[in-house]
Order: C-alpha cells, then structure tokens, then sequence
C-alpha cells in the first residue's frame, strides 16, 4: 500500500509510539521508588574553602527512604547559581553522608554552592573559595 514509503512510515509511527510507552514504563517504575533528596550539612553560609584544601562534603541521612533506588552520588560546583562542568566527587553512594573533595583552581570568590546529586538534587548555601589568586 506505501511502496517505496513504507520504512518510513513505520519509522515515524515508531518514533510516535515509542516514547509515550517509555514514559509508562518510567512512570511505573518510579512509583515504586522514593526519591530521596538529602540536606548538604557542609559546606555552610560563610563557609571559606581554599584551593588545594581536601576537604569533606557533608548531608544529612536521618530521613532517608529504604527503597532508594537511584544511589549513586555526584557533587558539582556552581558559581553565582550556575552550574560550572567541575566534577567534585562522583561514583560514591549517597548513602555515605560525606566525600572527601579537592577544592578545584577557579576564581576566587563568595557566590560558589555544591549540588549533591543522587536521584534528586540539593544545593548548599553560597560559600567562598579563596586562594587562586585569580579575581575578576
């Protein structure tokens, strides 16, 4: 009936179908799970890092959920509330309540967060790096 059009048609009417049936399948999957979104405890407001330091990332485990199922952590640095592509930490569980990152070389300054990523993220308050001895 389509010919010469037939892989095509069934390309599209694939391309149409197939994501509304992965989006059922994640919602189904998800429902079963909880999501689990810890409070970073370190670093604080006012908290001052210097670069070069190995220093401890902290969160707060007391409400976590026991069907967690995404639990690999990741912690990234943002600058004036964008996300920079600096990895601090990554392939750790996010059930361990700390990580040991290495304060990065960047521009110094008072307006940095950490996101602590597992299947949720949570962003610290701002805190300040020092030491680079590069400023804008």
């Amino acid at each position: 009936m389509f010919g010469k059009l037939a892989p095509l048609v069934a390309f599209f009417a694939f391309a149409t179908v197939q994501p509304a049936l992965g989006a059922s399948v994640t919602l189904a999957s998800r429902s079963t799970s909880a999501i689990f979104n810890p409070p970073v405890t370190y670093p604080t407001a006012g908290t001052v890092w210097t670069v070069g330091q190995n220093l401890n990332v902290t969160w707060d485990l007391s409400n976590a959920p026991q069907n967690v199922t995404d639990t690999e952590g990741l912690i990234l640095l943002r600058k004036s509330g964008v996300t920079t592509p600096l990895i601090l930490q990554h392939n750790f569980s996010i059930f361990d309540g700390a990580v040991t990152i290495a304060v990065p070389l960047v521009v110094e300054g008072d307006d940095y967060s950490i996101i602590l990523m597992g299947d949720s993220g949570n962003v610290s308050p701002d805190f300040t790096i020092t030491g680079s001895g590069i400023a804008f």
